[in-house]
């Protein structure tokens, strides 16, 4: 960015998007470079989401290159600066970055609890694809069995809907809920029981009554 002449960091959601490319594609010393000087631009102009960002891609690096308490310090770090400013997008994808740390490190409640929080948000923000990226981390959290004990009265009820074949906007007339909510439920009730479809969902549901 530096080099177009941007200097000011809330250019930095272009750069955020190079900086998790990198990452993805194991680019972890270029990614470090790009990282560090954002975090110096935003200390130099005291900008929380340039730090905030900063922190999480060097949480990230950290992780990917198999330094999880590292990387912990870094997310706790990142954390503390979203305090400073309201986005809970960007909270949530921190809390989405903590939960996978957690889970690859073998910190299966604390992960649950990471991503538990980025799930509900990305559901309230409407944010589709995040929330099945998150779902499908929690899926993969071994240990604990799910059941239908772990979801809320309103969850149990649109699962049972739903497994009787009532599409969402069918279950949406039902309960006079949004098409939206009952999409956000769904979203939270395929991660809770770790199904990811419809007919997975139909299954279990008659397996367990």
């Amino acid at each position: 960015m530096s080099q177009l002449g941007f200097l000011e960091p809330a250019w930095y959601p272009l750069a955020w998007c190079e900086l998790d490319a990198l990452v993805e594609v194991g680019e972890l010393a270029r990614a470090a470079v790009l990282t560090e000087e954002l975090h110096r631009f935003g200390i130099r102009m005291d900008r929380p989401f340039a730090l905030a960002t900063a922190a999480r891609c060097r949480g990230r690096i950290a992780a990917a290159r198999g330094d999880f308490d590292i990387a912990m310090a870094d997310f706790d770090a990142a954390m503390a600066q979203h305090e400073r400013f309201d986005w809970p997008f960007e909270r949530a994808r921190t809390l989405l970055a903590v939960g996978a740390v957690r889970r690859r490190a073998k910190q299966k409640r604390a992960a649950r609890d990471a991503l538990g929080d980025a799930l509900a948000a990305f559901s309230r923000l409407g944010a589709r694809l995040w929330a099945a990226k998150t779902g499908s981390e929690l899926a993969r959290i071994g240990g604990r069995t799910p059941n239908s004990g772990d979801l809320t009265t309103t969850e149990r009820r649109v699962a049972a809907l739903v497994s009787q074949g009532h599409t969402n906007a069918e279950v949406a007339g039902l309960l006079f809920l949004s098409v939206k909510t009952v999409a956000a439920h769904l979203t939270h009730v395929y991660a809770k029981l770790g199904v990811r479809s419809r007919t997975e969902l139909v299954r279990h549901v008659r397996d367990t009554t």
